[in-house]
């Protein structure tokens, strides 16, 4: 799933560039074609990349913040640092409420 999902970054990339030809839109669409095809990641650490980057996102506001109290950091460097870090943590709880969604409905399956 994350190759289609990287196949359509890539059209779209593509797609913004000019004057390209049909053997590069043949590769897009048989992931291996190419040879530019970028490295496959599992689920798992796409997931440990997004949680490794929000957690650092929280750590950097909580020492942005506590600068702040310092006297040592602007006001707006505070806000942006806070709200980038509410943004991450929105998206992981929405992740995590999907994940666990889906979970859920493959256990109410019948075999």
């Amino acid at each position: 799933m994350i190759d289609a999902i990287q196949s359509v970054g890539a059209f779209s990339a593509l797609k913004e560039t000019e004057g390209a030809n049909a053997t590069s839109s043949a590769s897009l669409v048989m992931p291996g074609a190419g040879a530019a095809t970028p490295p496959s990641q599992s689920f798992a650490e796409v997931l440990g990349n997004m949680t490794t980057d929000a957690i650092r996102s929280m750590k950097s506001a909580e020492g942005i913040s506590l600068q702040a109290i310092r006297g040592e950091a602007n006001t707006r460097g505070v806000v942006d640092a806070v709200m980038s870090a509410e943004q991450s943590l929105q998206t992981a709880i929405a992740i995590r409420d999907k994940v666990v969604t889906a979970y859920l409905e493959i256990a109410r399956m019948q075999i």
